[in-house]
């Protein structure tokens, strides 16, 4: 059993961002999520990582990097293991599987029993992700769903991360993701602002991740996600 197996409920920190006013990655911790990731799409650098990895890792909650590029890899002993994206609609193939040899190849401290891969899809084009590997996002539910397939059959992903940053996606789309899966633990990502939003995805996902909303909103729209997640998975296990 894989530790995301049991998780509802992610906030990832973008180390390139502040939290609010008066607020800590403490009190991140106490919001109740089952995990943080760590990671961004632009502006990140080993320092800004390493900061935030620091912060985080004090705390009772597991923390993952999720390294958008070799400089943002950071080895420490604060940190759970690394979730690298492999993205499968990427236009640039550098982001399925060159950027990955470049860190096997330049990297000699990589602790492989601590990796493993997101197989992402992604599906918002005005999202800096989309534009940064080139991804094609015209994709329709069929498509999504063949994706998982892929994903789980293929490549033997343990993860599928449907992410529409940015913009709360389409419940359909990834619940065809989910029935495409078997044992693959699907993550969906991007625009859950509050409990509604976040009861509705965690219905049709695994997993639920919030992002801009810790660093836009606070500690205390973080939680209401927590409660909209848990509340989602009581209602499908009862």
């Amino acid at each position: 059993m894989s530790a995301w197996d049991s998780w509802d409920h992610i906030v990832k920190i973008d180390p390139d961002k502040d939290l609010p006013p008066g607020e800590t990655f403490a009190d991140v911790a106490a919001t109740g999520t089952d995990a943080i990731e760590v990671g961004g799409t632009t502006g990140m650098n080993e320092e800004k990582m390493a900061r935030a990895v620091e912060q985080c890792g004090e705390y009772d909650v597991p923390v993952y990097i999720e390294p958008s590029n070799l400089s943002s890899v950071v080895h420490s002993d604060l940190h759970d293991g690394y979730l690298v994206p492999i993205v499968l609609n990427a236009g640039d193939p550098a982001w399925i599987t060159g950027m990955h040899k470049e860190w096997a190849r330049l990297d000699g401290e990589i602790d492989w029993d601590r990796v493993w891969t997101e197989a992402y899809v992604v599906m918002n084009p005005e999202a800096s992700v989309a534009s940064y590997t080139e991804a094609n996002c015209n994709l329709d539910a069929d498509d999504v769903a063949a994706y998982a397939k892929i994903a789980e059959n293929l490549l033997n992903q343990e993860i599928v991360y449907v992410e529409y940053s940015g913009t709360l996606g389409d419940p359909d789309i990834v619940g065809a993701a989910a029935d495409a899966l078997d044992e693959t633990t699907l993550f969906y990502g991007g625009g859950i602002g509050d409990y509604d939003a976040a009861r509705t995805m965690a219905g049709v996902a695994d997993t639920i991740i919030v992002g801009n909303l810790v660093h836009d909103e606070g500690c205390a729209a973080v939680r209401e996600t927590v409660r909209g997640a848990k509340d989602a998975k009581a209602e499908t296990t009862n």
